[in-house]
This record gives structure tokens, C-alpha cells and sequence, in this order.
């Protein structure tokens, strides 16, 4: 599976297309619609789906769109389908947001995590549809991961678990 990324918007999010077999899925589609069919065009992606990772407005900034054009199912919390040829697990890791999800591709030893975790940080809990207890509930979740595990975030750079568990405090303090 390739993993390509390209950063949208002001917030500079991670906006992941995934192809396998010639299909391609895109997770986040943050809120440049032209510069996303600029990639999609230039790269010749087969877009099948699309996953959410959270529904704040700089990860679906363009889903509308999207899911127009393309005319292709929505992955999220809301619903949690596996889009074949890809094989990934659909992990709730509460905590941002009541909403988030992380996708889980096990085969590959690769999570996309939303801006539930990032490179040495969390992301913030103090939203009104957010929980500390349910960030701390989900680290334990990922925590118990294989650290080989290369980690692909909302924003910022990607990491591996194994990093993480030494470099940030959050799951290293748990």
C-alpha cells in the first residue's frame, strides 16, 4: 500500500490518499478542495472512499465535494465499514473529540490517528465534545500496539510508537 500526504488549509492538515490495487482512499479531506483534485488529477487516483477521522472543519473542509464528485461511501464513527481491497481496523480513540476514530492498518504496522496523537504531543481535550478521561482511556488502547507501529497524524510529522513511548510524556507516563 503507498501513502502519500499533501498538507491543506492555514492549520496545515494531513489530508492521506492510500492506493492499493489501483484503488485509492482518502482520509481527511481538509478544506482546499482544488489543491485535493489538482493531486487526485496529477497522481490519476481511482478514489473509492473516503475516511474521517474526526468531523472538525479542517479534516472535511472538502468531504462534500468529495463525496459528490466521486460518488463514494464516508468512513467515520458514524460508520464503520471496511472499503475492500484495504483491510484496516476502525478504532475508537475518544479523547479530541466524542467522534474521533483512528485506522488501523495492521498488515502494513501503520495507524492514522486524526489529532488524536501526534509526534511527542495529544491532541487538546478542551473541547465541549471533549474528554481527558477518554483521551488517557484511548492512549492505553494504542499503548498496547505493536511498536513498530508507524503512526501517521492529523498534523505534523509521522512517527513510530516505539518513539513515542520514549519521547512522549503522555503515553510514556501512563
Amino acid at each position: 500500500m503507498k501513502v502519500d500526504v499533501i498538507k491543506l488549509g492555514f492549520l496545515e492538515e494531513n489530508c492521506y490518499f492510500l492506493t492499493k490495487e489501483n484503488k485509492t482512499l482518502i482520509i481527511d479531506p481538509g478544506e482546499d478542495i482544488d489543491k485535493i483534485l489538482k493531486f487526485i488529477s496529477y497522481n490519476n487516483f481511482n478514489v473509492i472512499g473516503i475516511l474521517i477521522t474526526h468531523f472538525h472543519f479542517d479534516h472535511i473542509g472538502a468531504l462534500k465535494e468529495l463525496k459528490e464528485k466521486y460518488n463514494v461511501k464516508v468512513v467515520s464513527i458514524k460508520n464503520k465499514e471496511v472499503i475492500k481491497p484495504f483491510e484496516y481496523e476502525i478504532i475508537e480513540t475518544k479523547g479530541h473529540t466524542d467522534d474521533s476514530v483512528s485506522y488501523y492498518f495492521k498488515k502494513e504496522s501503520i495507524i492514522f490517528t486524526g489529532d488524536f496523537l501526534f509526534k511527542e504531543s495529544i491532541g487538546r481535550y478542551d473541547f465541549d465534545n471533549s474528554s481527558e478521561i477518554d483521551m488517557y482511556e484511548s492512549l492505553k488502547k494504542i499503548k498496547k500496539l505493536k511498536e513498530d507501529l508507524k503512526i501517521y497524524p492529523g498534523h505534523g510529522e509521522e512517527t513510530t510508537l516505539f518513539y513515542e513511548l520514549k519521547h512522549n510524556e503522555f503515553l510514556r507516563d501512563l
